[in-house]
């Protein structure tokens, strides 16, 4: 390919064409008018030798070439922009930067609240925005609106960057006059009345039913290969909720250890082994390619993993 042919302003069309998957809406985000996007799209095609994008009744939708194009073509633009940032020192004690990170409860109530605690000496004037799951989009993280993503991932887009802070294992916690606690085996887990809890997404949630077996889980995944099923008496989305529930003399809500640890002090809980194997799940810290380079944020993320080691070495994960 003669790469005099190639404008770099055409990749940035294309990034934000299979992004948006709308001429109207990209042409608003990029400033320009529809007929100068119709031209560059035009061009791509001519370029790539293949549609790319095509109009269906769902709307604009990429064809195969244009799903391998995508993140290859974030990854040229994020290099671009990086070269061309001025570079400059990130002063850890004097900088003043709010960071914003999506973190699940899970997340926020075992790592972060340590995190914030470290930063207090470290670096005094720096500033955590901490969101939930619902308040972002994968498109924001993309597109650096927020720095980091803390949560545990089904899938991540191929563009983004990713470090595992740890594995946790499961615990049941549950009231200390609960039945089930003097004698917690199978029987006694199947017999008792449960609290689900889990919000690994981002975006908005749907409601749940005891009927969505495929959306259960880790917990009823694990039963299943057993041939058994909970009884699943409350749904919620928050960890710190179902801990407050499973002081209710007969709930039990099933959550990763480091979680159920926070309340190992707890007179009024008692927390308990399962009694049956569950694959342990991965907390991830997820960014944008955008950010790959930026000083302050290698930072960040290096403290965060390395708190991560940290709590593993003291022996709480």
């Amino acid at each position: 390919m003669n790469l005099s042919r190639i404008d770099l302003n055409l990749l940035v069309y294309l990034d934000v064409l299979l992004r948006e998957k709308n001429v109207t809406r990209a042409s608003e985000q990029l400033g320009i008018t529809q007929p100068a996007l119709s031209n560059g799209l035009r061009r791509l095609r001519d370029l790539f030798d293949d549609p790319l994008l095509v109009r269906t009744s769902e709307g604009m939708t990429p064809t195969e070439r244009a799903l391998e194009l995508q993140p290859q073509v974030r990854n040229i633009l994020a290099s671009v922009e990086q070269a061309v940032l001025p570079v400059s020192a990130f002063e850890v004690s004097e900088s003043a930067r709010v960071f914003r990170i999506m973190a699940s409860d899970y997340a926020e109530s075992t790592l972060l609240t340590q995190l914030l605690f470290k930063l207090r000496d470290e670096a005094p004037n720096i500033t955590l925005d901490i969101l939930t799951p619902s308040d972002v989009t994968f498109q924001d993280l993309e597109q650096g609106k927020i720095d980091m993503a803390l949560n545990r991932f089904d899938r991540l887009p191929q563009s983004f960057h990713q470090a595992t802070v740890w594995r946790d294992n499961f615990s049941c916690l549950m009231s200390a006059d609960n039945p089930a606690a003097r004698h917690f085996d199978m029987d006694a887990f199947l017999a008792a009345p449960h609290i689900w809890v889990s919000k690994t997404g981002m975006g908005v949630g749907r409601g749940m039913s005891q009927r969505d077996s495929q959306r259960l889980g880790w917990v009823d995944e694990a039963l299943a290969e057993f041939g058994h099923e909970r009884q699943i008496r409350v749904f919620t989305r928050h960890y710190q909720v179902a801990a407050l529930l499973a002081r209710h003399r007969d709930l039990i809500a099933t959550l990763p250890s480091q979680m159920a640890r926070l309340y190992e002090d707890d007179t009024h809980l008692v927390i308990r082994k399962p009694p049956f194997m569950i694959i342990p799940i991965e907390l991830k810290l997820a960014w944008s390619p955008l950010l790959q380079h930026d000083p302050g944020h290698i930072w960040l993320r290096r403290r965060i993993v390395d708190l991560g080691q940290e709590i593993i070495a003291q022996g709480q994960v």
